[in-house]
């Protein structure tokens, strides 16, 4: 592995058009030959490919961490960078897409519903109820591999299978159901087809971000998981035929927050005068105001939170490349005011994300710890 290039206190911007997640699945599309498409980030010439996330893995996780992943450990790797906020449900649609944010509008796991002013879409469960297409109508890298000649597959939990967040940003013409994993290993080896026409596979594997979140992702429980995804990993490449290339990489980091480093917006009048909706998650809070309540808003969070967050207005951020291009279409989807976490701290809004208060990892700032992902390839 190559060392990473940020140190990991400094606030970490999205590599859009360079080395991101947007790059991922067209640069696979390239190294597959599928003519168009470009490989940015320079893959080896396959057949097939299958490409697996393991949410939660940051990079720097994975270093801290070189007992616990032997086999990862031994790949070629890399950093690629997460988007901004650097969350699940925006990561999985700017590599299903290969937009960056801005474009696709899946701006973090919740943002104002489109057209009200009260409403969140919590963008994982896809509550409430918005048109999929409708949100994120630009095709997906599967639907764009498909029509040129390559054999895709999508494998995920069933559960997945019709939900909003997969219809949105993981569209594809096939869809493999598998709950284990060994109904995953079995599905991707079957639906890699190097010997008949290019093939394109996609698995993701949340029970490490789901440990860090419970338990902390410096806890024993947390490392005991890795091994598992470490092993997963191996068992994967080794499953699959030959000429088939594998691609480990991850949707987010994490990091740990206690529960004294943790300001709640309930318990703060400032941080609530001219603020209408608060979205977001604990570590980048999309704040929407009142009309022309912005600047007031800035000011105020901007003092609670002193160095340990980035608190822009929606045109600041937006200038400053957080999101990527930006259609006019998902603008009001970005608050008003953003604030991006990168000091050791979280910010709550218990009576409205009662869960969050509950969570020890976290992820969505800016951090290196946060923001940067292997890129790891291991080649049949």
């Amino acid at each position: 592995m190559t060392p990473a290039a940020t140190q990991r206190g400094e606030p970490v911007l999205p590599r859009y058009g360079e080395a991101s997640l947007c790059e991922l699945l067209p640069s696979v599309l390239g190294a597959l030959g599928v003519p168009g498409e470009h490989d940015a980030l320079g893959l080896p010439r396959s057949r097939g490919y299958v490409v697996l996330v393991v949410d939660g893995l940051g990079w720097n996780l994975l270093r801290a961490n070189p007992g616990e992943a032997p086999f990862l450990g031994s790949l070629r790797g890399r950093t690629i960078t997460a988007g901004t906020p650097s969350t699940t449900a925006t990561s999985l649609t700017s590599l299903g897409t290969g937009l960056p944010p801005g474009r696709h509008g899946v701006l973090g796991y919740t943002t104002r519903v489109p057209g009200s002013t009260t409403a969140l879409l919590n963008a994982l469960k896809w509550e409430p109820p918005v048109d999929p297409i409708a949100y994120q109508p630009h095709p997906t890298v599967f639907e764009r591999a498909a029509s040129a000649g390559v054999s895709v597959a999508v494998v995920g939990e069933r559960k997945f299978r019709t939900s909003g967040l997969t219809n949105a940003g993981l569209r594809s013409p096939g869809f493999l159901a598998a709950d284990t994993y060994g109904e995953r290993i079995a599905a991707a080896a079957r639906a890699s087809t190097p010997d008949a026409a290019p093939s394109l596979v996609y698995l993701y594997d949340g029970d490490l971000d789901s440990t860090g979140h419970r338990a902390g992702c410096a806890s024993p429980g947390w490392r005991h998981q890795l091994v598992m995804a470490d092993r997963f990993a191996e068992e994967l490449r080794d499953a699959l035929p030959g000429g088939v290339t594998l691609v480990v990489t991850a949707d987010h980091g994490m990091v740990d927050v206690d529960l004294a480093d943790r300001v709640d917006v309930d318990d703060m009048a400032s941080l609530r005068d001219g603020v209408v909706l608060v979205g977001g998650e604990a570590r980048f809070r999309h704040v929407y105001t009142e009309s022309g309540a912005g600047s007031d808003v800035q000011a105020a969070w901007r003092q609670v939170l002193g160095e340990r967050a980035q608190v822009l207005t929606r045109e600041q951020a937006v200038a400053a490349g957080w999101f990527g291009a930006v259609e006019n279409r998902v603008l009001d989807r970005i608050g008003d005011v953003v604030a991006a976490v990168h000091g050791h701290v979280a910010v709550e809004r218990r009576t409205v994300f009662p869960l969050e208060a509950k969570l020890v990892g976290l992820h969505g700032g800016l951090t290196a710890d946060e923001m940067l992902v292997p890129l790891l390839v291991a080649e049949r």
